[in-house]
């Protein structure tokens, strides 16, 4: 009940608590994909790989891909975590720096 009255205080909470869950859901992925592509199993889907970025794991991604050096030679994920990751901010700086109406 404690955590329910944490977010109640300030609802804007929520979010930055969500980008981060989701992306160590994501590193998490990541690092099961790279091992996966090292001993030739079958590998997470890169449609999967950018769903849960656009789910708020960009961060996440990111630091998979410089971590693990994993997805580094695709230009889509080279590009698109980090900007990803930067619009993801954005919305976090906005919701907390915008007027209370």
């Amino acid at each position: 009940m404690r955590m329910l009255d944490f977010f109640r205080a300030d609802p804007r909470l929520l979010l930055p608590v969500w980008l981060f869950l989701a992306s160590l859901v994501l590193l998490a992925v990541m690092g099961a994909d790279k091992r996966r592509a090292r001993r030739g199993l079958r590998r997470v889907p890169e449609k999967t790989l950018f769903l849960l970025a656009l789910l708020g794991g960009a961060w996440g991604g990111w630091l998979g891909m410089r971590l693990f050096r994993h997805k580094t030679k695709h230009r889509s994920f080279v590009l698109g975590f980090p900007l990803l990751a930067l619009l993801q901010l954005a919305l976090c700086a906005w919701l907390f720096l915008r007027q209370s109406a």
